[in-house]
């Protein structure tokens, strides 16, 4: 990728309970921005809520100048997965706009090599093996994998993996699944308006600290709602 004219990034941090890990995920971005959108940065914290002593630790943090860059966004309750990324894309102003978990799962040197992409293509991070994963939860991304072709056409190897947007594209999208499903119609739209994803092999770090969300009842529930919606937002998109 070009090393030229280094664009500038907008990195959402989303948190729901992550009071073993945000400390050190917070301070992590902060390093890899410095590294790769040294000029012009931000986070965009989104604390959706919490229970547990993450919202005084993300206080604490945000006093010190050092964390001047972020926008911290705190939801009086847990709104979930889709809602929480459209407060944060909404609230994004960098030219490229990626989501991480707040658990620190994610390999952040994996967007050095990255820091400049092309217009018109999306970053598309895919986990190799998920070893850490229940077979449950294996089952449950494989079935959400095939849906996404089914419905959408979109055949990407990790749907639900970080992906990296050029902002404006993304705020020309009228987004309205409020489920974890709104991934799948970023990039359903984006592939259908010509956009090319770069797919790129990650890391899948162990889980520190806490427990996984992922695959919570209510997550589950909510983006099966979501498919048939889905499905039409798609096609009408299409049209």
């Amino acid at each position: 990728m070009s090393e030229i004219n280094n664009q500038s990034w907008s990195v959402i941090i989303l948190c729901y309970n992550e009071e073993g890990s945000i400390k050190r995920v917070i301070n992590d971005v902060q390093q890899i921005l410095r590294i790769i959108s040294p000029d012009k940065n931000e986070i965009v914290l989104i604390n959706d809520g919490s229970t547990d002593n993450s919202g005084r630790i993300i206080e604490e943090l945000i006093k010190n100048e050092i964390n001047s860059n972020i926008k911290y966004l705190c939801h009086s309750n847990n709104k979930g997965i889709g809602e929480s990324l459209k407060n944060g894309y909404k609230n994004s102003t960098c030219e490229n706009v990626v989501m991480i978990p707040g658990d620190g799962q994610f390999d952040l040197k994996e967007f050095i090599p990255y820091k400049n992409f092309p217009p018109k293509s999306i970053l598309a991070f895919y986990r190799v093996e998920n070893t850490t994963y229940s077979f449950s939860r294996n089952i449950l991304s494989w079935i959400n994998k095939f849906l996404n072709r089914l419905f959408t056409g979109i055949e990407l190897k990790d749907v639900n993996w970080v992906k990296v947007y050029k902002n404006a594209d993304l705020q020309k999208l009228d987004l309205q699944i409020k489920s974890s499903l709104i991934e799948s119609e970023i990039c359903s739209k984006l592939i259908q308006s010509g956009h090319q994803p770069i797919e790129i092999e990650s890391s899948y770090l162990p889980r520190e600290n806490g427990k996984s969300k992922g695959a919570s009842f209510k997550i589950i529930l909510q983006a099966m709602m979501d498919i048939f919606r889905l499905f039409i937002v798609t096609r009408r998109f299409k049209k």
